[in-house]
């Protein structure tokens, strides 16, 4: 664990483009925030700028990387290329260190497209109410996104599906590589069951429930 008596998360952010100001913004959610201070975990927020976010990884060594939600990815017709070579980093350097890396939503989709898993546009996957079947159990959550997969291949395998057989979660077989495609921060209160998986995720070095 980092030196920190709290486990340091590095966590990405969204590419806001605010035309009328000519700026690119970096954004989060502060219900990420809220989120990892209810899993006892502190924040490290990354930059979408691929050779200062790799020096901040390498000198502060975080715990784990989480990739949240927000633009497409370029292969998806997205427009934030420096954010997707930033998380394709944080992703290499998962297979190098054994760091754990947890993607939602768009982060998910990211290590889909890193390991080669076709995603495609899809329908009915933006509602605040879901159901979903995760191994044998029907569970409630959200959905906001617009491309998906309804295939695994190696080396990743899928432990979430909708009814419509869209794969909602997926896990490496051998690294500490895990995705699910609801977001776990837009749930007041948030759902126990996110707060356990993500703990046990990142305090156990990638194993997954």
């Amino acid at each position: 664990m980092n030196t920190l008596s709290k486990r340091l998360i590095a966590i990405t952010q969204r590419v806001d483009i605010i035309a009328d100001y000519g700026e690119r913004r970096d954004a989060l959610d502060q219900q990420w925030i809220k989120l990892l201070a209810a899993m006892d975990a502190l924040p490290l927020l990354l930059p979408n700028h691929l050779r200062q976010a790799q020096s901040i990884v390498e000198k502060m060594k975080p715990d784990g990387f989480l990739l949240t939600g927000g633009n497409s990815l370029v292969n998806c017709g997205g427009n934030a290329p420096e954010r997707d070579a930033m998380e394709r980093m944080l992703l290499e350097r998962t297979l190098m260190t054994g760091t754990p890396l947890l993607g939602i939503c768009r982060g998910m989709q990211v290590i889909q497209d890193y390991f080669g898993t076709p995603l495609q546009r899809i329908k009915g996957h933006v509602t605040r109410k879901q159901t979903i079947r995760i191994h044998e159990h029907r569970v409630e959550t959200n959905s906001f996104h617009d491309f998906g997969a309804y295939e695994t291949p190696q080396p990743l395998t899928a432990w979430a599906w909708a009814d419509d057989h869209v794969i909602k979660a997926v896990r490496h077989k051998s690294a500490p590589i895990m995705g699910f495609m609801w977001h776990p921060e837009r749930h007041t209160p948030f759902h126990q069951h996110d707060l356990e998986r993500m703990h046990h995720f990142f305090a156990n070095q990638g194993e997954s429930t």
